[in-house]
């Protein structure tokens, strides 16, 4: 018969702060950076999601050619004709 391991303990430091357990960052794949969402319950159940802040998602992606010569940004497109949106020279 397994035997389920107990429940892990942290203790709250005099700021407020808790340190979770390496097991569990693991297990749950929490990184720096992610936040973690608290709830409670009418019977005073805490409940903690994981809301993963990755950063750099598009780090591994290259560059794709628009076209054009480089100088066309999204913020002027359809509005080339407006002098209050082109770059001075």
């Amino acid at each position: 018969m397994a035997t389920e391991e107990p429940p892990e303990e942290t203790k709250v430091s005099d700021r407020g702060m808790v340190t979770i357990p390496a097991s569990l960052r693991d297990r749950l794949d929490i990184e720096a950076g992610d936040k973690l969402r608290w709830d409670t319950d009418e019977e005073g159940n805490l409940s903690v999601e994981v809301v993963k802040q990755r950063y750099g998602a598009f780090d591994d992606f290259e560059p794709v050619s628009m076209g054009g010569d480089g100088s066309e940004t999204h913020d002027r497109a359809g509005h080339e004709d407006d002098p209050a949106s082109m770059e001075s020279n």
